[in-house]
Order: C-alpha cells, then structure tokens, then sequence
C-alpha cells in the first residue's frame, strides 16, 4: 500500500494533489508545529495569479504569546478582514478565466463562514478541491491517530500504523528521513519529483507553482490529466 503524508496547506500546488491521487492512503500530518518563518511555509498561505503577476494570499493567525502552537490548534485571527480580500482577490483575478463560473457560488459561501481554528477551514477546502479534480484517495488525520514521535521517526510510525509497504515522500524528504529505519521496517522509500506541467492560462506568460484554483479554472475537466500528466505512478 503506498501511502504518502503532508502537512495541510492553503490551496495547494499541483504537486500536492499529484502526491494523493498516486497514494492508497494519505495522512493529513496537522499535529506538527505551524512553521512561520520557513520560505517554504504554504500552510495558511499561497499563490495566485493575477493581471500584475503572481501574490500571496495569506490567512492570517493568532500568534501573540503562543509560541509555536500544533497546526490542528491554530486559531484564525478573525479581526482582519482576510475572507472579504482573498474572495475579491481570487474573482478579480480569475472572473475572465474559461471555469471559474461553476466554483463561484461555492467559493462565495466558503468565504462567507464564521471560522475559528485554520486545521478544519483547510480541511473544508481540500477536500473541496479533491472532489472536484475527482482524486478518491482516503484520508486519514495524524492528530486523531495518537501516534508519537518526531520527524522521520514520526513520518515511519504513522506508515507503520496504517500498514504501509511503500511511502510516497516529496522530494524534501530526502534531506530527513532515515531510509536505513525505513528498509528495517520492510517499506520502500518513494520520493515524487514533481514534474510541473505547463498548461493554457491567463494573464500573460506561463507562470508554475501557482495554487491548484489557478489549474481548475483555466482548465476544468481536463485539470486532472494535466495535473497527473507525466507524474502517474508506474
């Protein structure tokens, strides 16, 4: 069983959704410290494309006095209007694309909510999108499993839980996980090198990295085959 684990995420790249669709399971891995200062934070941020190039949409949070909280305790600060900006953001941006009619209505009432913590609003939008692209891989949360460790011995009990004989890491992983633990424990080391496809967008000049919305919009139906394109687990 290939099994793969990401920390959740804001409107996710390609390649995240890529690295479910090629799993048989997936771990939502929410009970890790929220990193704020990393360039390669995309938990409560990401990018978009707009008439000006690409910007972050960021969701703002309550840091003051709590350190470093757990992903799946990060409360939403709600005093800025962040819903209100990334809504216009998003239909300012994308109103012209060929598929953004049939998402308008949802991603009204998404930004419409009444939230509290950041986990369940990524929670409610990813599987939005994963319905959508029509990805059916199940999904599991790392902070309802109780499952202890830390880094690549936490990575290694959360695939030794669920029975995994292959995990299905990005390609970062090298750079922590102890293949030498992993081999001991009879799983395979798999690492996705994500191959961005480039497809039909607005806006100019082909810009990659963007957020999946940007692939569902200008693309529709034909997302999911883009989005697997070249990537599709052999």
């Amino acid at each position: 069983m290939i099994v793969s684990i990401s920390q959740p995420a804001y409107m996710p790249w390609l390649g995240y959704f890529n690295r479910i669709a090629k799993s048989d399971m997936s771990i939502v891995l929410d009970n890790v410290m929220l990193e704020r200062s990393s360039k390669t934070r995309f938990t409560n941020r990401n990018k978009i494309k707009t008439e000006r190039g690409w910007n972050w949409l960021t969701v703002p949070v309550k840091t003051a006095g709590l350190g470093q909280p757990l992903i799946c305790d990060v409360v939403l600060d709600m005093d800025q209007n962040w819903q209100d900006k990334h809504r216009k953001s998003i239909f300012q941006s994308y109103n012209n694309s060929p598929h953004f009619e049939p998402h308008r209505e949802w991603f009204e009432g998404f930004y419409s909510q009444k939230l509290t913590y950041l986990a369940p609003m990524l929670n409610d939008l990813t599987s939005h999108l994963l319905e959508t692209l029509n990805i059916n891989t199940p999904m599991l949360f790392s902070s309802k499993m109780g499952i202890k460790g830390e880094k690549s011995e936490l990575i290694l009990n959360l695939c030794k839980n669920v029975g995994a004989t292959t995990y299905l890491s990005g390609p970062f992983g090298k750079d922590y996980l102890d293949a030498e633990a992993f081999e001991e424990a009879g799983i395979n080391l798999d690492f996705d090198d994500y191959v961005h496809p480039t497809y039909s967008q607005i806006h100019g000049e082909f810009v990659p990295f963007m957020s999946i919305i940007d692939l569902l919009f200008n693309c529709g139906d034909d997302s999911l085959q883009i989005l697997c394109g070249n990537n599709v687990a052999t």
